[in-house]
């Protein structure tokens, strides 16, 4: 065990000889310290508990799946705070245990996952925060092999992580799959004279053939609208809308499906915003909008796209300040849970 994971946990000389055996004799591929030995609430918060990345790549290991923060908020346009995001979903993904009882599935026993901690960012500039976040991206483990999950901040960071993704996958001519959770689309143009606000990552991800529209499926739309063309220019470009409504009308979970079943062996990034949950369930974030999915609505949700290839996501705009308790922050843990747990599917 190196150093840095030593003083992370706080083990003592007599502990660290035990992990070490432990470590030698266990064979799932993500080392997880033993709860039932070594306390949830002690050492340094990494999300879901994983190694950092430095310590697993020192030992030669490829990394399937890096989670890591882009802690920054200077691209909303309501409330301020999800720049916290990531420190908190990593304090509340302590509880988070390695096997799905639904999917019966092993996420450790799957996959080598590991921290790669908080892309850089430039709080007065959102193209530079962009940039710098996917630049760090792409630094992270292995370019053939290693597979991204980006914990924001706001939606204009899952930008950085698509084009991450895209660029690792070979730059896909006519961009990868998309799955969209959201109450809002996401393609405005231009807010306040800025391009790359968190209204804005699909229409410059889409402009910069990052994503396919005709397979982009948008689940959760809801709420007012600014003007009555905001749906335009998602309908015009082939994305597939299941709205709220639709949802409750009983047509939506057909249309899921079948938009599940077209996808087939493609590569498919799932982009994942707290507010497509209603804010009963999801109170901490920026836009909050009433008549969204329950807790249990949204994990079984994805949990119906258990086995599709996915190669990169992000869970994006919690907001821990307007959420003392804490719900918003541990229901995008068991989001990011989820997300490992139906990328494991197919990997079984």
């Amino acid at each position: 065990m190196c150093s840095s994971h030593q003083e992370m946990w706080g083990f003592g000389r007599e502990e660290v000889v035990l992990f070490r055996m432990w470590v030698m004799t266990d064979q799932r591929r993500t080392v997880l310290p033993n709860a039932r030995e070594f306390p949830r609430f002690a050492g340094v918060s990494t999300f879901c508990r994983f190694p950092l990345l430095g310590d697993v790549g020192s030992g030669g290991q490829p990394v399937d799946w890096v989670v890591y923060g882009i802690p920054y908020d200077g691209a909303v346009t309501y409330r301020p705070g999800a720049r916290f995001g990531p420190r908190a979903i990593r304090d509340a993904s302590q509880y988070i245990k390695p096997v799905h009882q639904e999917l019966g599935v092993d996420i450790a026993a799957r996959f080598s996952m590991a921290d790669g901690g908080d892309a850089p960012v430039q709080p007065y500039s959102c193209k530079d925060t962009l940039d710098a976040a996917c630049e760090f991206a792409l630094g992270l483990g292995t370019a053939a092999h290693t597979k991204l999950i980006a914990i924001g901040g706001d939606h204009s960071t899952a930008y950085a992580n698509i084009k991450a993704t895209w660029q690792r996958r070979g730059k896909p001519k006519g961009g990868l799959a998309l799955l969209h959770f959201d109450a809002h689309l996401d393609t405005a143009d231009v807010v306040w004279g800025e391009k790359w606000t968190h209204a804005s990552p699909f229409i410059r991800a889409i402009e910069d053939g990052l994503i396919d529209p005709k397979r982009m499926l948008s689940v959760g739309i809801r709420g007012p609208l600014n003007t009555a063309d905001d749906l335009n220019f998602a309908r015009e470009h082939g994305v597939e809308l299941v709205t709220s409504e639709d949802w409750l009308r009983g047509d939506g979970a057909q249309r899921i499906e079948a938009f599940r079943n077209r996808l087939g062996d493609d590569e498919v990034y799932l982009t994942f915003d707290i507010d497509c949950v209603d804010p009963a369930f999801a109170p901490g974030t920026g836009t909050p909008c009433c008549g969204g999915f329950g807790s249990a609505e949204v994990l079984g949700l994805l949990r119906s796209f258990a086995g599709v290839h996915l190669v990169g996501a992000d869970v994006v705009e919690v907001l821990p300040d307007r959420d003392p308790a804490g719900i918003t922050s541990l229901l995008a843990t068991h989001v990011l849970f989820e997300l490992l747990a139906v990328a494991a599917i197919r990997n079984t």
